[in-house]
């Protein structure tokens, strides 16, 4: 068994044993926040594969903890492009949890930064007390004039709208490595995306088992196992795909891997394989898996959420383009 695992069946049993535990109780308990702080900062000093085998944890059980803005992507912007100043004031508090952080990628908003103060807003943001945001070829530490929240479709993952009025900012180092912050982001997502879409077929195969019609269980019908068979191909093929753009994330620093390319098809295939999972997930469980009181229809919410944060299928698509047809 690997590091990552066993840390991924760490963090199933204490999820089950307690599911209400805060971000801090969390981060006390696992070490999740600080999983890619280096260690002498207060954290793990682990990589994206140990990130990836948590998120997918996270994802099966539609978990609120804010692990993929603040421990993936605030700590791989501050190590990416923070000066040491600013890792060795942030990094031990995210670290702890006693910090919760996210990032503003370019395009999230329209920003102008001009000297210390930056203006503008960004409509679609994930929570955190710090705000990171890449403007003006800088990364920067941002203090927004207002936070707004708002009712959305998956409750699960709360977003919030950032204003800046002239707010004041500090400016962390160049903003030249939000790419990256971006790909392990996105593989992290991939694997939140590939641990729902798992959930999903669990949830589906243990009722076709258990219902019966005919005298018999659903799930010796031809429909249902071509169903279910198609879906756990989805979330199979999703998994590599996840590992794929972990690993990538990983080694593209000492190797040829070319983490963009693996961020992409993680990004296009595990969005669209959770959306179909969590779909058919609702179909095999008939009138029921519609309804409030049953689990399903949280997990096509968070499926049609996720498939537009950092981006849709689409766009990642878009990105592949060059790569597959050669275009300049």
């Amino acid at each position: 068994m690997t590091l990552s695992d066993e840390l991924g069946a760490v963090v199933r049993a204490y999820l089950a044993d307690r599911p209400d535990a805060t971000w801090q109780t969390f981060a006390r308990d696992v070490g999740v926040a600080g999983l890619l702080v280096p260690e002498r900062y207060g954290g793990a000093g682990c990589g994206p594969r140990e990130a990836a085998a948590v998120a997918e944890e996270l994802g099966r059980v539609l978990s609120p903890h804010p692990f993929l803005q603040s421990a993936v992507m605030a700590v791989g912007a501050l190590m990416a492009d923070g000066d040491g100043a600013a890792r060795a004031r942030l990094l031990p508090e995210l670290a702890s949890g006693a910090t919760t952080a996210t990032v503003v990628l370019p395009g999230d908003g329209d920003l102008l930064l001009e000297g210390d103060r930056l203006s503008g807003a960004v409509p679609y943001a994930l929570e955190g007390e710090v705000v990171l945001a890449y403007a003006g070829g800088h990364l920067v530490e941002a203090v927004p004039t207002r936070r707004t929240s708002y009712p959305t479709v998956d409750e699960t993952r709360p977003l919030v709208r950032l204003a800046f009025d002239r707010a004041p900012v500090r400016l962390l180092g160049p903003g030249t490595s939000w790419a990256r912050v971006r790909d392990l982001g996105i593989a992290a997502l991939a694997a939140e995306q590939t641990g729902g879409a798992a959930r999903c077929l669990e949830m589906a195969t243990e009722y076709a088992r258990s219902r019966r019609q005919f005298g018999r269980p659903i799930g010796s019908f031809q429909a249902i196992k071509h169903k279910l068979a198609d879906v756990l191909l989805l979330v199979e093929s999703a998994r590599s795909a996840a590992h794929a753009a972990a690993h990538a994330a990983e080694s593209a620093a000492e190797s040829a891997a070319e983490p963009d390319v693996f961020a992409a098809v993680a990004g296009s295939y595990c969005a669209e394989a959770y959306l179909t999972a969590a779909g058919e997930n609702i179909q095999v469980h008939g009138g029921i898996g519609v309804t409030w009181e049953h689990p399903a229809h949280r997990y096509l919410k968070r499926a049609a959420s996720d498939a537009q944060l950092l981006g849709p299928p689409q766009a990642h698509r878009a990105r592949l383009a060059p790569h597959v047809f050669g275009e300049a």
